[in-house]
């Protein structure tokens, strides 16, 4: 099933599916950038998915939950996804830390070699390498095609989903994201000084 799930994406890329174009926002996404995010009317849960760091270790994406991230589903051989991976790096370095992070995780059947040499190639400095070479990311996320993007909060799961390549450092774009960090950013308690801690 996952196998057949994986052909069907491969044919809807050769199809045209992975042109770069976005769909309009529907629903509650009147608050993102035209053309950008369709956003859900309520939280959607996310499977625990299982992929590879550049050591080859496996990470389950529930250890990035506490801060709100940017799941972007990529492979070297999409010509969208290559053409938006040094915005996507710019955007990380600009949001990139506790609140927030892209994780950008490709699904390069080749391994993880072919990866660090495309950040290589285009001067990626701020993305982390991060790989499932296996159908499971395509047929847990239901992807039909690439690149797909999820923002998740900070519990893991799914605000809303980008099909098709965007200008992820765009000023609209970045100012989208700092209120969704804010707007999920947890409420801290402050004690009184002056009250003695009473």
């Amino acid at each position: 099933m996952r196998y057949t799930r994986y052909a069907l994406v491969v044919l809807a890329l050769l199809l045209g599916a992975c042109d770069g174009a976005t769909p309009e926002p529907v629903g509650g996404a009147q608050a993102a950038p035209r053309r950008s995010f369709s956003m859900h009317a309520s939280p959607r849960s996310v499977p625990d998915l299982i992929f590879q760091n550049a050591q080859g270790d496996n990470v389950k994406l529930s250890a990035h939950r506490g801060k709100v991230v940017l799941l972007n589903v990529w492979a070297t051989w999409c010509a969208p996804c290559r053409e938006e991976m040094p915005t996507l790096d710019r955007l990380q370095a600009e949001l990139g830390g506790p609140d927030f992070e892209v994780l950008a995780l490709s699904v390069d059947h080749q391994g993880m070699q072919v990866v660090q040499k495309f950040y290589r190639d285009i001067g990626v400095k701020h993305l982390r390498a991060w790989i499932d070479p296996s159908p499971q990311t395509l047929d847990s996320l239901n992807v039909v095609g690439l690149p797909v993007t999820l923002l998740l909060d900070r519990d893991g799961r799914e605000l809303g989903r980008l099909l098709g390549a965007a200008e992820w450092d765009s000023p609209e774009m970045v100012q989208f994201l700092r209120e969704i960090i804010g707007r999920d950013r947890p409420q801290t308690v402050r004690l009184d000084a002056d009250r003695g801690g009473r």
